[in-house]
């Protein structure tokens, strides 16, 4: 397969291009606004910025893919309440050029459009878990920005007969993820007390609300498997299938500490809406693709501290 994979660059471009490397043959491309290190060298790079669509048609027209997985976006939440129109204009016009690029040239490649939890917003506890037929009632720009984007990759697959296949994936955490998330906030910030570059003061936002939880490394093997085995048309949610409040991420990282930290709650770090708790069912991915995640939690969060802790490391011998 002649596989094309956008926003390559990212938390889990990263890890979906390093296992496709290892264990699939394929043709792999990249496409990413900016320039990317460390990636594969079996990895063909270009710079394409996806809200162009003369750039987009091109780049299509170069690489004529017989697979796409779509990650590129703006998936920071707090930042989408910053600047709603860059975060509608990357991941709503930059599906657009995606998919029409493809119908203008006749290109009818697998598509796995990746859209996020965020599109089922405000749910009502008797809704728990979520099935991928629960109505979609975002709560945040960045919500709302994917709604419109897994929308359109509905439209265009029953519009035009394209085999678009939609992935919902609930929260995922793993090496490699930017400090303005959760997991990899409190490792950075327990990494650096341990190595006395910071007080030992962590500091938190709401830690009440319940997240669904799944390892980067088993996303990614999900997204391989709906490329290939999922149902075009379809919409399948990816997650663990068990809420975990914030304050058990916390306490469970601490207990892993080698410190003891005072906890403050950090204003900046509170949302102006929050949901309380989201869940998937996972019926649908399992019985129809047979993917389960493999990976435990508490690894998954070990292997996030311990790079913070090398990151510490060699941020200390800097000073």
């Amino acid at each position: 397969m002649r596989l094309l994979i956008t926003g390559v660059g990212g938390f889990v471009g990263r890890h979906l291009v390093a296992a496709l490397a290892q264990g699939t043959d394929w043709e792999l491309w990249g496409w990413a606004r900016r320039p990317v290190d460390g990636l594969p060298d079996r990895l063909q790079m270009m710079s394409v910025d996806l809200r162009n669509p003369e750039e987009v048609q091109r780049a299509l027209a170069r690489v004529a893919p017989e697979g796409i997985i779509h990650l590129a976006a703006q998936s920071d939440v707090a930042e989408s309440w910053r600047d709603p129109w860059g975060t509608f204009e990357t991941n709503v016009r930059g599906t657009l050029n995606l998919l029409d690029g493809l119908r203008a040239l006749g290109l009818r490649p697998r598509v796995l459009v990746v859209t996020s939890n965020e599109v089922y917003g405000l749910v009502r506890p008797e809704e728990l878990p979520i099935r991928e037929e629960q109505p979609l009632r975002p709560a945040n720009p960045y919500g709302l920005s994917k709604v419109a984007q897994d929308g359109l990759a509905a439209v265009y697959a029953r519009a035009y007969a394209l085999p678009i296949i939609r992935a919902r994936p609930f929260n995922h955490i793993g090496p490699g993820q930017d400090p303005r998330f959760v997991v990899p906030s409190f490792a950075r910030q327990i990494a650096w007390i341990e190595a006395g570059l910071q007080e030992p003061v962590l500091r938190v936002g709401n830690l009440e609300v319940q997240r669904d939880f799944t390892d980067v490394r088993d996303v990614v093997r999900a997204y391989r498997l709906l490329l290939e085995r999922g149902e075009p048309g379809e919409v399948y949610n990816i997650g663990s299938g068990r809420p975990r409040s914030i304050r058990e991420v916390l306490e469970t990282m601490l207990a892993m500490a080698q410190v003891e930290v005072r906890i403050e709650v950090d204003p900046q770090r509170l949302r102006p809406v929050d949901i309380p708790v989201s869940v998937a069912d996972t019926t649908r991915i399992r019985e129809r693709v047979g993917w389960q995640p493999l990976i435990p939690f508490e690894q998954s969060l070990r292997d996030v501290l311990e790079e913070w802790r090398t990151r510490a490391r060699e941020a200390r011998s800097r000073t």
